[in-house]
């Protein structure tokens, strides 16, 4: 069976929940709206059927108005299951008290404070700037500068800010805006740095974002007449590794116009770090699938297949991280019980992942 080409692989797992939950509204409500009981006669019985959907969806729920009660479902920042949040708030049904909502959003006051333990984290505390590449001039690296941070409470400092900035942005923007974090403590700025209060945050991700959208909006590559390389390598322990890499595409000069690099992984018990022919014969039969859920026509690029120490890794360069998450997931329900299956999706730009296969191109 190939793999399901619609929007929602988990159709019907997401009407079983509503079926479920539009039977118990009323009691649902109430807990809500008087706070009494809340945990047994809501969320106790709540986080079970989350997890009866998937791993990983997660809520908040509270009165919106005096006669709105609200439900937040949350991927708690994780790329792999923003999706699959998405895809159960949008076939919510339309019940009379309730609001759904996908994903955490942006706090509407700006001035709130987030407080942990002795710390307190606002804007009256947090500054920015951006870490500036001349070699990855689309690059989001920003430093934010937490003017309570120690050495002593490094870990706290750290969860505050990001905390901060998942209130301050709201869920998917943080995930998605945002390269890379860095945090420090005041004395650790250069004198010279100018620094930019939180406030202005906001802004200064819809400008990059702006620009990134114009300099890439429609781009689009084929990879019909590419050129492919393979590497061999045997190991000491008498391992080998054989990948096989599209060269053409690891020196194209547009690399972050397929910004979200996702690798899968299946693990086996093969010879040598190398699969048997049945084992061969069914990955390349897996690829084959994978590749036509994922075509390159829609933005989605196989970049290199390296096969060695009992795995197969699958590196693609992706314009969303949407839609690999839920291949990938069908993937590890459909071949879970053949390969151990792992798989992540990570903002790589610069495809910077694949740099040790681009060190062999350059010897």
């Amino acid at each position: 069976m190939a793999l399901n080409s619609l929007t929602n692989p988990l159709q019907k797992q997401y009407q079983d929940f509503w079926n479920w939950f539009q039977k118990y509204q009323e009691t649902f409500y109430q807990a809500v709206k008087t706070e009494q009981n809340i945990d047994e006669d809501f969320f106790s019985k709540l986080s079970p059927k989350l997890d009866a959907i998937k791993d990983g969806i997660f809520y908040l729920s509270g009165m919106l108005d005096d006669n709105t009660a609200e439900l937040v479902l949350t991927a708690d920042g994780s790329l792999l299951n923003i999706a699959f949040v998405e895809d159960l708030v949008e076939t919510a049904p339309n019940l009379k008290g309730w609001k759904f909502t996908a994903l955490k959003p942006a706090m509407e006051n700006e001035d709130f404070t987030i407080n942990m333990g002795d710390l307190s984290f606002g804007k009256h505390n947090i500054h920015f700037y951006p870490i500036e590449h001349s070699d990855y001039p689309d690059q989001v690296d920003l430093c934010f500068v937490y003017e309570n941070f120690e050495e002593e409470n490094v870990e706290e400092s750290n969860n505050g800010i990001y905390l901060f900035l998942d209130n301050f942005l709201g869920e998917l923007e943080f995930a998605t805006q945002i390269d890379n974090v860095q945090i420090v403590s005041p004395h650790e700025v250069e004198p010279t740095q100018e620094l930019i209060p939180i406030s202005k945050l906001k802004a200064y991700l819809n400008w990059r974002n702006t620009e990134f959208v114009e300099k890439y909006e429609g781009l689009q590559y084929d990879t019909e007449n590419d050129e492919y390389g393979t590497l061999e390598q045997e190991f000491e322990s008498g391992d080998k590794l054989y990948a096989v890499i599209d060269t053409t595409l690891l020196n194209w000069d547009a690399t972050a116009s397929h910004p979200w690099m996702a690798t899968i992984t299946f693990k086996y018990e093969g010879v040598n770090g190398m699969p048997n022919e049945k084992q061969y014969e069914k990955l390349e039969l897996i690829h084959g699938e994978m590749m036509a859920a994922l075509p390159d026509f829609e933005g989605y690029l196989m970049l290199c297949r390296v096969t060695s120490r009992n795995d197969r890794d699958v590196f693609l360069a992706c314009k969303d991280f949407r839609k690999p998450s839920k291949v990938f997931y069908e993937l590890s329900q459909k071949y879970g019980l053949e390969f151990e299956i792992e798989y992540q999706i990570s903002k790589d730009k610069y495809w910077q992942a694949l740099d040790y296969f681009r060190s062999f191109q350059s010897q």
